[in-house]
């Protein structure tokens, strides 16, 4: 936090379902997945009364903290996300319901963003004209690739085709902002193999493109709540995954996004994203910007500008505390202050395309940090604002070496 800051009503909300058909091996998300998820064991109805419960006491927190809602001190939510798991697997109805809660106790002002994350496999994807229906505004297809032998090794059930309908059904149903996840160094992909991918979720026109490096997590849980163990099996895939990653091919790909993208119509606007315009993601851009955002679900992370707090990822501890009326089990963490509270924002605010102050920057006291990072070549001017600078393709690359000069 920069120092002096007070906590701030939340500007976006965030709200978990945890429910796969099945568990991904490289996914670190708090997931339940088999018997858990679906059939006469299934827990997705107590969830979901749990989660009613927990948006209704996070809710009458914020009225004592922040004052009620539409009062001067307290403005409707500007965004909702729907992340998981596979959110778009819960019945049209209860969607329709929680979104619906949401808006009665959160408020979402006049256009807000709502975001629902789907698969795109047809047991998956769910049904979208009713998603739309109930208020969704902007779908997140987990795609990851559109390479079918790629799939298969990263354990996805959904094949290209299943991606191609899946937006073709968000787009009959009125989506009105379409965004598509990939993959980046993905292992045993050859590079004409991964471009080939990319050429074929352009032509599907979509609104918004994620691009994110597969990170796989080999060593023990750092996010500070307390899920479950990765099972032995996701262990052994990850480390046989990582050794055939290539760090090179990796480098060559984000090279190729930064002409493919653009010629396709699509700027970047964070280190891996790209959009088209008016389609930039409101939600994440609120992460970036150090802006309050709430949480409800297991293992939610939530933050209001001073600190961090999130849910047990333990679904039974994060239920049975609701059933009781009780806010679940968690942890909480004080923001970075001083010094290292403007470093954290910097950084962030540096993964964005449009940059930072260079004079305020300077004057914060980072000064060596961003002649460092001009003088290799990883900052320059921003193109359109003298004031400013922006990452180079290069910085972009080696964002990490700029970031730890700062931080």
């Amino acid at each position: 936090m920069i120092v002096g800051a007070q906590p701030a009503p939340p500007r976006g909300l965030y709200l978990h379902v945890p429910f796969c058909r099945s568990l991904c091996p490289y996914c670190d998300f708090v997931v339940v997945a088999g018997a858990a998820a679906f059939g006469p064991r299934s827990r997705m109805g107590g969830y979901l009364n749990a989660i009613e419960k927990e948006i209704d006491l996070r809710a009458t927190l914020a009225d004592k903290t922040f004052g009620t809602l539409g009062s001067a001190s307290r403005q409707p939510l500007e965004t909702l996300y729907l992340g998981g798991g596979t959110p778009s697997l819960l019945p049209t109805e209860r969607l329709a319901a929680l979104i619906e809660r949401v808006r009665d106790r959160f408020g979402l002002a006049p256009g807000a963003e709502v975001t629902l994350e789907a698969n795109p496999g047809a047991d998956e994807r769910g049904d979208l004209r009713g998603s739309v229906q109930a208020g969704v505004t902007r779908l997140s297809i987990g795609a990851q690739v559109l390479d079918t032998s790629a799939l298969r090794t990263l354990g996805r059930r959904h094949t290209p085709d299943d991606v191609v309908a899946t937006v073709a059904a968000a787009r009959s149903a009125g989506v009105t902002s379409l965004s598509v996840d990939l993959l980046a160094d993905l292992p045993d992909l050859p590079f004409d193999a991964w471009a080939a991918s990319l050429d074929r979720a352009i032509a599907l026109g979509v609104d918004h493109l994620s691009v994110y490096a597969l990170t796989l997590s080999l060593g023990p849980d750092e996010t500070g709540d307390d899920r479950l163990a990765t099972p032995a099996g996701a262990v052994a895939w990850r480390e046989r995954a990582a050794a055939a990653q290539d760090e090179e091919r990796g480098a060559q790909e984000l090279e190729h996004l930064n002409s493919r993208l653009p010629a396709a119509g699509y700027d970047w606007y964070e280190i891996s994203n790209w959009a088209t315009p008016g389609h930039a993601s409101r939600h994440n851009t609120l992460y970036w910007e150090r802006a309050s955002v709430a949480a409800v679900g297991p293992g939610a992370h939530a933050f209001d500008g001073v600190t961090r707090r999130w849910n047990s990822a333990n679904l039974d501890a994060w239920e049975a505390a609701l059933q009781q009326g009780e806010l679940p089990p968690g942890g909480e963490l004080a923001a970075e202050s001083g010094t290292a509270g403007v470093a954290e924002g910097l950084v962030l605010a540096l993964r964005m395309a449009r940059g930072v102050e260079r004079d305020a920057a300077v004057r914060d006291g980072f000064g060596d940090a961003i002649a460092w990072g001009e003088s290799n070549g990883l900052l320059t001017q921003h193109p359109t604002d003298a004031t400013r600078v922006q990452l180079t393709l290069r910085g972009r690359l080696l964002s990490n070496e700029l970031f730890a000069r700062i931080a």
